[in-house]
This record gives structure tokens, C-alpha cells and sequence, in this order.
């Protein structure tokens, strides 16, 4: 009996023992996605995930290349792909270790208790916008897009200068719970769990932008074959309904082809 239980006492210490802090920098995009699944995670792997936030590109410090670059440390990076294959060409992820997790669309958000306005058809949309006071998008993906192609694709370009304003760092649906500004397009799934405001919905398919996020182990991981095991459970069947739920479009692997 004695022998027994001092097996499982040896058994649980040598789990505890191999159990790892894996580190993530995550861009908004991903983020509410893995909060949700970190404790699943968790609690099937032993591991614990400690979160790093910062935009997938910018100038800004918190940026996860800037991070990189100035030497600090992360066992995976989770971001907008095209930002993760200039990483790669960097060569400050490992070859071989991307997974591709989600595609996101923008939507758009205005102040809760905001009359909510029509952008269900391209004049519609461009009329929301001619008569908004100010407009912000990120300093990430979905912003480069709303101010170099929607606004000339709309043929607003000169009427927005100096009320559209590009918000760094920080959700650009805080800013609008604020009133600083009237509308705000980002990522779907940065939008919705920021609280005071109302998610007014996606841009139309014709005018809509998708940007596909994806993770990879980084170069100097400490934890490579646990961070590789979170991605490949990120890019799992069980864990497509909760990364639906945040607002985005899980990417098919080549495993459900055969499934």
C-alpha cells in the first residue's frame, strides 16, 4: 500500500516537473481566442501559457518584431501572417514551425447607446462615414487597409483627412467607449470584448478585408516542443467552436480532409 502511493506521489512530482511556462506574444486578433482555450490548455497539457500582448506590426515598442528584436524572450508568436513571414525572413522563428489558426474580418463599432448606422451596401457605408465626425483604425492590418484601399476604394479619400485617426497600440474600441471617437473599425474579434460599444457589424463582402493570423515557435525558444504542441492544439478540431465564438474563421487543416 505504502509502495503504491509513494509511486503516485513520485508519478505527480515528475508531471509537476516537466510541466513548462510557455510564453506567448499574441497580437488582439488571436487574443480573446486563446484567453478562452488557455485554461483547456492548461489543464490537458500540465504547461502553463503566459501572454504577451503587442501589435503584429508598428512602430510602437510594445510591437511584437520590436520586442523580438530587442532580445526579449518568447517560445511562440502568434500574429497577422504577413507580419509573421517577415519574421521568418528574418529568420527569428523557427523554419518549419508556422500553423495557420484563423482569418479575421474588420467590423465596425460605434459608442453603446449610439444610434447604430446602415454599412450593409457600399453607399451606405460611405454615407456613415461622410456624416461621422471622427473615424479610428488600428495601427495594425485592418487599419493599413481602411486608410490606403477602403476610403480610395469609397472615393472618400479627401474627405477624410483630418477625422480618420489611426489608434496605436491599444483596441481602438476603448477609444470609441471613450467618445473620442464616433466609429472605429478593427478586427471582429478585437471589437467584441471590449465593453461600451455596440458591434455594428462586418464591412461588405465586396469591400471586405481578411487577415489571416497564424503562429510559429520562435528561434530562441526555451520550450520549442511545448510551444509547438500549443499550436497544433490551436489549430485543432477542439478548439474551432470557441475560436468562432471570438469572431473569427478557423482555417481548415490538412487533417480534416481525412477526418
Amino acid at each position: 500500500m505504502r509502495s503504491g502511493l509513494t509511486g503516485l506521489v513520485l508519478m505527480a512530482a515528475s508531471a509537476g516537473a516537466l510541466a513548462q511556462e510557455v510564453t506567448v506574444m499574441i497580437s488582439g486578433g488571436f487574443k480573446a481566442a486563446l484567453e478562452k482555450l488557455a485554461p483547456r490548455y492548461e489543464a490537458q497539457s500540465g504547461d502553463r501559457i503566459v501572454l504577451i500582448s503587442g501589435p503584429s506590426m508598428g512602430k510602437t515598442p510594445q510591437a511584437i518584431p520590436n520586442r523580438l528584436a530587442r532580445g526579449e524572450s518568447a517560445d511562440v508568436v502568434i500574429m497577422v501572417g504577413d507580419a509573421l513571414d517577415a519574421l521568418a525572413h528574418d529568420r527569428m522563428v523557427k523554419d518549419g514551425s508556422r500553423v495557420e489558426l484563423a482569418d479575421s474580418p474588420i467590423g465596425m463599432v460605434v459608442k453603446a447607446g449610439s444610434p447604430v448606422p446602415d454599412i450593409g451596401t457600399d453607399t451606405a457605408l460611405r454615407r456613415t462615414l461622410l456624416q461621422a465626425s471622427t473615424v479610428a483604425y488600428s495601427d495594425s492590418a485592418s487599419g493599413r487597409y481602411v486608410q490606403s484601399q477602403l476610403f480610395k476604394t469609397l472615393g472618400i479619400n479627401e474627405q477624410m483627412e483630418g477625422k480618420a485617426h489611426r489608434v496605436e497600440r491599444i483596441p481602438v474600441a476603448s477609444e470609441v467607449a471613450k467618445g473620442k471617437y464616433s466609429i472605429g473599425f478593427q478586427q471582429v474579434s478585437e471589437l467584441l470584448p471590449v465593453p461600451g460599444v455596440t458591434f455594428v457589424g462586418k464591412l461588405p463582402d465586396n469591400l471586405q478585408y481578411i487577415t489571416r493570423f497564424a503562429g510559429a515557435v520562435t528561434a530562441r525558444a526555451a520550450h520549442p516542443t511545448e510551444g509547438k504542441a500549443l499550436l497544433d492544439f490551436l489549430s485543432s478540431a477542439k478548439a474551432r467552436e470557441t475560436i468562432s465564438a471570438t469572431g473569427m474563421i478557423p482555417v481548415a487543416t490538412p487533417r480534416d480532409s481525412v477526418q
